[in-house]
């Protein structure tokens, strides 16, 4: 990473080495930072990172799901326990804003901001191009603290273009559908729907309109 040195901070700058900090490798999903070299070169502050060497590919290119996926019930029971290692982190760092929230959500979904029941630790950009199979979670720059369910709600809106594993993610993450889940179901449905409104993720348009269709009457 580069960046003006005196702005060579802040979230995304230390989010790799702040979550070695908090959870190390978390039983071997998460692939260790090994060092952190910096330097700074006429004003540019430059980080490198050595990171623990993943071998698998990723699930997908795309976040965005675009095929069916067959994975065994031990890959889901993974990934709902290292999330909920994840979750029970304490921490200072924010992913999601309330005052995002109570923006963005009545303006793309059409309700007000869902109370949020509980903050939790997330990793925050959980989607299928951050994933392995055996299960790796991949780039944690951007985790912090984020409405209950958040990763869950995440990976399930970038698989809405395949029915039967977004069905799979559901039964998976029980939070999804129930009053507990509804704040960060909305965030992240606002999220995506604000990205179209931009012009990316066009493929998950209507599906992320009948989800948010949902929502309301929830």
């Amino acid at each position: 990473m580069s960046s003006p040195e005196d702005k060579a901070s802040g979230k995304l700058w230390d989010g790799a080495l702040d979550a070695q900090q908090a959870f190390g490798d978390r039983d071997g999903r998460r692939p260790a930072l090994l060092a952190v070299h910096d330097a700074v070169d006429e004003g540019t502050a430059y980080r490198a990172e050595l990171s623990a060497r993943v071998d698998q590919p990723v699930l997908s290119d795309d976040p965005v799901l675009q095929r069916d996926l067959q994975l065994p019930d031990s890959w889901w029971e993974d990934l709902a326990g290292t999330l909920e290692k994840v979750a029970a982190v304490d921490t200072d760092r924010v992913a999601v804003r309330q005052q995002y929230m109570d923006r963005a959500i009545p303006e793309f979904v059409g309700i007000p901001a869902p109370a949020v029941t509980r903050w939790t630790a997330a990793h925050s950009d959980l989607h299928w191009a951050n994933v392995t199979a055996p299960l790796r979670i991949l780039d944690w720059e951007g985790w912090g603290r984020a409405p209950q369910g958040f990763d869950a709600a995440t990976l399930y809106a970038y698989t809405l273009l395949q029915e039967n594993v977004a069905a799979r993610v559901r039964a998976a993450f029980p939070v999804l559908g129930s009053p507990a889940g509804l704040a960060a179901e909305a965030t992240v449905c606002a999220q995506l729907l604000q990205t179209v409104a931009r012009g990316d993720n066009l493929t998950l348009e209507d599906q992320l309109h009948n989800w948010s269709e949902e929502l309301r009457r929830r």
